[in-house]
């Protein structure tokens, strides 16, 4: 596999003290309850199917997060033509997703990865910087932490993932017990709050979910070679598709400036139904 460039390097800051606010209205994007239904902390979480066939025979080692097959990785993303599509469609997040159950090693945890990136727009920085405290599974809750100076909210959970979540928490479970018994109970160069793990016990690095992904487009025959933000795009565009308003995409985004925003549903054909009747 290729090394890959991933750009300059940036400092993340998360203030984890800072209130995180509720996008009014946002509870009812991907077809979810009102917002104001998910504020409530004593929910009660939905009744979680098992996740089958999912879970890995063995621990796997370093090196292992990468798929076992041949992926040419470019040193540097192209920049994309002027008519050249920059996101994923629906069905093309759903063979990616489909792709996942190929790797019985880290696919429950890409899967998972996967799907809260689309549901949530989320950055690839933003996905493997997550905190485990940044879930709430009783509560139904995901507290997305914005970079780049965009609006930090906490957004709802669908059934979809928090059944993922719980499955791919108990595999991270059994990951760290495994790992700590190989380093004789102390366990210390582990990071124990790191959402998503790699093979190293470390927080999932930009590098090696870029190369993932592109592994999962090759198995799911994607026309073209998807990149992590094709996820957050996909997610502004589903949200237009659903009818959603710019400004609530903004919100939900954490766009600062609506023009990022209006590309994703300026072109919408909904807008334009009316017309001519």
């Amino acid at each position: 596999m290729a090394d890959v460039k991933t750009g300059r390097k940036r400092k993340v800051v998360i203030e984890a003290e800072a209130p995180i606010p509720v996008v009014p209205g946002q509870g009812e994007l991907f077809g979810g309850v009102p917002a104001e239904a998910v504020t409530v902390t004593a929910a009660a979480p939905d009744p979680i199917e098992p996740v089958s066939a999912v879970s890995p025979p063995d621990l796997p080692s370093a090196g292992q997060d990468l798929l076992p097959v041949a992926v040419a990785t470019p040193k540097k993303r192209r920049a994309a033509s002027e008519g050249e599509r920059k996101h994923l469609t629906l069905l093309e997040v759903d063979r990616l997703l489909a792709a996942t159950k190929e790797n019985l090693r880290t696919g429950l945890r890409d899967r998972c990865l996967i799907l809260l990136m689309f549901r949530h727009g989320l950055r690839v920085t933003e996905a493997c910087a997550m905190r485990v405290d940044q879930v709430d599974l009783e509560s139904k809750i995901l507290q997305v932490q914005r970079l780049k100076g965009g609006l930090s909210t906490t957004q709802p959970l669908r059934t979809e993932e928090i059944r993922l979540l719980k499955g791919w928490m108990a595999e991270r479970e059994r990951w760290l017990r495994q790992w700590r018994k190989k380093e004789g109970g102390t366990g210390a160069a582990l990071d124990r709050q790191a959402l998503f793990l790699s093979a190293r016990g470390t927080a999932l690095s930009r590098k090696t979910f870029w190369a993932l992904l592109r592994g999962y487009g090759e198995l799911a025959g994607l026309a073209l070679p998807p990149h992590p933000h094709m996820l957050r795009h996909a997610c502004g565009f589903a949200l237009a598709d659903q009818g959603a308003d710019t400004r609530l995409i903004q919100d939900y985004l954490g766009h600062r400036n609506i023009q990022h925003t209006v590309r994703y549903t300026a072109t919408n054909p909904v807008r334009f139904e009316k017309l001519w009747r």
